[in-house]
């Protein structure tokens, strides 16, 4: 970029403008908590200025200072340049009103069965009061424990990952919401550190990108952890296990809700006999499944 353009911006309006072109002429991926970029810019410059996330139009005319012009373009730059999610240049993310810490040891919250939980969907199949243990398996960043722990308030909540590194994030995400005495962080590939617990929901996001889509990952994606999104040839190798060993975990009347992304004709090909209840979210009635325990293979 022009080391000279920060003598050409007064305003946000005119940074604004500039970040879009820039984003545009990039040819950036989105999928990180915008799906543009016009949000992406306006995110981004909003959290670097300081201002409140919902209120652009009162300081677009407002005129900047030296050092926030400098500060707005250097985020512009590496956004571009490096193609950083923008989660991890502002080191947030967001899944509804709630915000989690993240950065390049875990992948960007981003699972639709946040808003499931927001929405109180599982809570239709299982009374909040009566619920009193969760799992959350492949919690990477630890947002989906957190908010079963707010969906649940007499709950304890198991969230489990393979990755240290995760659990580190995991860890300064359930502090910040002051839930250590009810979520318990567990170092674990799936279930094999949870012999004898059974939960009565239990919720997964786990990997599940096929290999052919692995490798036609924009760059942004490459940021992530790669174990965080590779599932294998199909994009099932962990759903597969999964399934195979959830009801032994699971509590009489208990629920299993995992999302796998775009794999549900390969899901309902791969098992036939299972009868699947899709739930309908943001982004269609395709990426996250529903199973009641009874539903399961022994």
């Amino acid at each position: 970029m022009d080391s000279g353009a920060a003598t050409r911006f007064d305003t946000l309006r005119d940074l604004l403008r500039y970040a879009v072109t820039c984003f545009e002429r990039a040819q950036l991926a989105y999928g990180h908590g915008s799906q543009n970029a016009y949000d992406e810019a306006a995110y981004l410059l909003l959290r670097t200025l300081h201002l409140p996330l919902d209120r652009l139009e009162p300081f677009l005319d407002a005129r900047l200072l030296p050092d926030e012009v400098a500060a707005v373009l250097q985020v512009i730059e590496r956004r571009v340049t490096q193609r950083l999610p923008a989660a991890y240049i502002t080191r947030e993310a967001w899944l509804g009103d709630y915000r989690f810490y993240i950065d390049e040891r875990a992948i960007v919250p981003r699972s639709h069965i946040a808003e499931l939980i927001l929405q109180g969907v599982a809570s239709s199949h299982q009374d909040p009061e009566f619920v009193s243990s969760c799992l959350d398996l492949c919690t990477g960043s630890g947002c989906l424990a957190v908010l079963l722990a707010l969906a649940y308030p007499d709950a304890v909540i198991d969230a489990v990952d393979v990755s240290h590194d995760a659990l580190e994030v995991a860890q300064r995400n359930v502090a910040d919401y002051a839930l250590q005495a009810r979520v318990r962080l567990i170092q674990s590939d799936l279930f094999a550190a949870l012999s004898g617990r059974q939960y009565q929901v239990i919720v997964s996001n786990p990997p599940y990108v096929s290999a052919e889509d692995m490798a036609a990952l924009p760059q942004e994606y490459r940021h992530e952890p790669a174990m965080a999104l590779a599932g294998g040839t199909d994009g099932l190798d962990l759903v597969r296990r999964i399934l195979a060993q959830a009801r032994a975990h699971l509590a009489p009347e208990g629920i299993l809700l995992v999302e796998i992304g775009s794999g549900r004709e390969r899901l309902e090909a791969a098992f036939p006999e299972l009868d699947f209840t899709w739930l309908e979210t943001s982004a269609g009635g395709d990426p996250v499944f529903l199973l009641e325990r009874d539903q399961l293979p022994d």
